[in-house]
């Protein structure tokens, strides 16, 4: 009887392979999102808690937060962000999430340094009065960042918010007409060349639509964008913490096409 002789060399590359082969894939790291928040007129201590815990419970993000708020007496529109001073204040994030109101600054160097850090290639998500945020300073770059130019919104009211795009893979699961209880319709102004609108709402002082969902491509950056958010009760909602999620994935490449994680980048069990 003839036996097959193996080296051992082969024999030992088998059993390894044997092993990688049925050891399970190791699971990609948590994407580090920066949340950067604070400013007039809205309920940051809370939103950045509801916006954490809800988003973290939908997808596999890890979140460092900012929160800064003007000192008492001073104009929370005016305030400057420190962290906005460095040149590199978004190194080592692989998303910046803007949930701030600081409308009222006007320095255009540091409101350009804002923006460059996407424009070289970090994506962003743009949540409410980020879009009104520095729009008195005399650059456009910011705007062209968030993908549209608005500078003032309708009263607080119930928005009818209508999705024109349910193919996109940010919008699937979102329902063809969602009511949005107590909101902010911002007014569209100007709408940038690479701005995609996703959802749109009835403007009743303007009698016209008005987009408040939308992705948008600002240099090397994807962005997604919403100006819904005013209150903490559409936040919570389930409906819009679901929309943010798969944004916030969009603006990474971690979504499919289906509006579903990548493997690896679903929420992971504590």
């Amino acid at each position: 009887m003839k036996r097959l002789l193996l080296p051992l060399t082969l024999l030992a590359g088998l059993a390894v392979w044997a092993v990688s082969a049925a050891a399970p894939a190791p699971k990609p790291a948590p994407l580090k999102v920066l949340m950067v928040t604070g400013g007039c007129c809205h309920d940051y201590k809370n939103q950045k808690m509801i916006l954490a815990e809800g988003l973290s419970a939908r997808a596999n993000v890890e979140f460092t937060i900012v929160h800064e708020d003007a000192p008492q007496g001073k104009d929370e529109r005016e305030h400057r962000v420190s962290l906005y001073e460095k040149d590199d204040w978004a190194k080592g994030y692989d998303l910046v999430l803007h949930n701030e109101c600081f409308g009222k600054v006007t320095d255009v160097a540091f409101v350009d340094r804002i923006a460059k850090a996407h424009h070289n290639g970090v994506p962003a998500v743009m949540l409410h009065c980020s879009t009104h945020s520095y729009r008195a300073a005399q650059t456009d770059e910011w705007r062209k960042c968030v993908g549209q130019t608005s500078m003032s919104h309708e009263k607080n009211r119930d928005l009818l918010v209508k999705n024109v795009a349910p193919e996109h893979p940010v919008m699937k699961g979102f329902p063809s007409e969602w009511l949005d209880t107590k909101d902010e319709l911002y007014k569209n102004e100007k709408l940038w060349e690479n701005f995609v609108p996703l959802a749109k709402a009835y403007g009743e002082d303007t009698k016209k639509d008005h987009y408040l969902i939308w992705v948008n491509t600002y240099g090397k950056a994807k962005v997604f964008g919403t100006t819904m958010g005013h209150n903490n009760s559409t936040m919570e909602a389930p409906v819009f913490l679901d929309l943010v999620s798969r944004g916030l994935l969009w603006a990474c490449g971690k979504l499919d096409e289906q509006g579903k994680p990548l493997p690896g980048y679903e929420a992971q069990q504590k």
